[in-house]
């Protein structure tokens, strides 16, 4: 039987990268799946690819900033499907780069009204619909919360997902009695396009091939490869799913083993 075989995921943050990958897998897997994300076009874009005749996907335009907006994606799956079963929050504010002496705290908390309290409020929002049959909430997080990495600077970025780290634990405390379970994935380096857009970019600036700065990533690597957005997309299905109900409050790398813990 296929994994989600009926049941009904939430997936914010779906444009073209990770939570295509996630909503896609959702489907595969026999789940109806929610899209929200802010650009209503790349929802639609990502439906039809996932699920042309729109049986099991639904979508809805939303800023995770806005609470009622955040309730009315997840009424949208209470309206078209009955039911939520899974929350899988790729939603992210990650493009603010840079330390502490250069910081813009102004945009500090702006990345952390999107990354922190946004996942808060979405998870809010499903909340009810959660807690009638017991369920699951998959934080995507990053490698970056643990370990800082020497190739780029994102501060911010790190602070906040490993804010919401933190927060995992008391959610998986306070909502474990309602038979909901609260997780965390943390990619490492992630084979999509964010990461694809680094490799060109660098290998632009510097002059060399592309293949020389994608070695230079891989070599830190355990295994002989990049884990994809595919990877993390299954890592996050499987936590969504009943196969994981003995699993709560807990951290899973997906990076190829480059950090171990």
């Amino acid at each position: 039987m296929s994994l989600l075989q009926g049941k009904t995921v939430v997936v914010s943050g779906v444009g073209a990268g990770l939570g295509h990958r996630v909503a896609a897998a959702v489907v595969s897997d026999g789940g109806n799946a929610v899209l929200g994300a802010r650009t209503e076009a790349n929802l639609a874009k990502s439906a039809g690819e996932i699920d042309p005749e729109g049986a099991h996907t639904a979508y809805r335009a939303t800023d995770i900033t806005d609470e009622g907006q955040c309730e009315a994606l997840a009424a949208l799956a209470g309206e078209r499907f009955g039911r939520i079963d899974a929350v899988v929050h790729v939603a992210a504010w990650d493009s603010v780069f840079g330390g502490l002496e250069d910081a813009d705290f102004a945009t500090w908390q702006a990345v952390l009204d999107v990354n922190l309290l946004g996942t808060l409020r979405m998870t809010r929002a499903c909340l009810p619909a959660l807690k009638e049959r017991g369920g699951s909430v998959v934080i995507i997080g990053t490698q970056s919360s643990v370990a800082a990495p020497s190739q780029v600077r994102q501060a911010a970025y790190a602070a906040s997902k490993g804010a919401l780290t933190s927060a995992m634990y008391s959610l998986a405390r306070e909502l474990g009695p309602h038979r909901v379970r609260v997780n965390t994935v943390l990619p490492g380096w992630m084979w999509g396009p964010p990461v694809e857009a680094f490799v060109q970019f660098t290998a632009h600036t510097e002059g060399v091939p592309e293949a020389e700065v994608l070695e230079r990533l891989t070599s830190r690597m355990a295994l002989p490869e990049l884990a994809t957005d595919g990877d993390v997309a299954d890592a996050a299905v499987f936590l969504a799913s009943d196969r994981a109900r003995a699993i709560t409050g807990q951290s899973l790398l997906v990076n190829a083993g480059e950090l171990m813990r």
